[in-house]
């Protein structure tokens, strides 16, 4: 399972209910900040979320209404929480932007209070690897090079059967952690008992996809497809199709129509652009992929096999 927060849904420029594009996404014990525009860590303090872990921030591309915040808030970070490093991650162009904007600009010269890691991304990197969940990166089509996916998956795992050890004689203890981290154990009379005798078949583990800012949809189907959540931009209405193409983004059909391909459970589209109601944006997209939200800032959903829930706002 994941939590997201959406703490920035506007395109470009914020409007007086929407700031600029950042998600805080929530798993186990990590953290991540997914984009940071402008005005990101007053979105954080509305949230409830605060800053404590906030050590991993990824980046989809490097314009401005998607990285201007960091300022902000690692000088936040730095004075005022107990951090002592952060690892942001994103393309070269991205980052050689925050570079210019952290250490020519927040810190210029001299040491940043918290050690800060710039970690240029590759096509299909792991980030973060563990034995229940990965988080690697995937390249898309926006404008200028080095734009990224991200892409949130869960393991399978395999339940364990307690009835089944029960009438096997397996004792409650380590005996039964053995088993279900795979391993085979001893009782006492002699019997060996292997894993697979106590364990189920594999269950596949929650799947979600979240891309930003992207024109170009034709590699997405299969990173894409059985996603259970698909996070992506809709910045125009098909009315306006030609625009969005000249500018590297999406229309809320297209966005639809990537996830009715791919087979996802749910989608929420992000990053609206002023000129448009929020429910002509809902009503294009559900005319083609009916399980579709508009995502509001602040908003709180939780992902998992069953697709995406919308919680309350303001996550305590």
């Amino acid at each position: 399972m994941f939590e997201l927060i959406f703490l920035g849904t506007s395109s470009s420029a914020p409007s007086v209910n929407r700031g600029l594009s950042a998600h805080i996404i929530l798993h186990r014990q990590y953290r991540f900040l997914l984009d940071c525009g402008e005005g990101t860590q007053r979105q954080i303090l509305k949230s409830g979320l605060g800053f404590k872990r906030l050590n991993k921030v990824l980046l989809t591309h490097g314009h401005l209404d998607h990285i201007l915040g960091l300022g902000g808030l690692v000088s936040t970070l730095s004075r005022w929480e107990n951090l002592e490093h952060l690892d942001i991650f994103g393309g070269r162009s991205a980052l050689n932007r925050v570079h210019d904007l952290l250490f020519n600009v927040v810190f210029p010269g001299r040491m940043a209070p918290v050690e800060i890691d710039l970690q240029p991304l590759q096509p299909g990197q792991i980030i973060v690897e563990d034995d229940k969940f990965t988080l690697s990166a995937f390249p898309v089509h926006h404008r200028g090079p080095d734009c990224f996916g991200f892409l949130f998956e869960e393991k399978a795992h395999r339940q364990f059967r307690a009835g089944k050890a029960e009438k096997l004689g397996v004792p409650f203890g380590p005996e039964r952690a053995q088993l279900v981290q795979g391993q085979a154990v001893e009782l006492a009379d002699g019997r060996i008992i292997q894993s697979d005798e106590v364990l189920g078949p594999a269950v596949p583990g929650t799947r979600y996809v979240h891309i930003g800012d992207v024109g170009y949809t034709g590699n997405l189907l299969e990173i894409c497809r059985h996603a259970d959540t698909l996070v992506i931009e809709s910045t125009y209405l098909e009315e306006e199709a030609d625009m969005a193409s000249k500018f590297g983004h999406l229309t809320a059909a297209k966005a639809a129509y990537l996830a009715r391909e791919a087979g996802v459970k749910s989608l929420i589209l992000t990053h609206l652009s002023r000129r448009y109601r929020e429910r002509d944006i809902r009503n294009e997209a559900r005319s083609i992929f009916p399980n579709t939200y508009v995502a509001r800032d602040l908003d709180h959903f939780q992902i998992t096999r069953d697709g995406a829930k919308r919680l309350k706002k303001n996550r305590a």
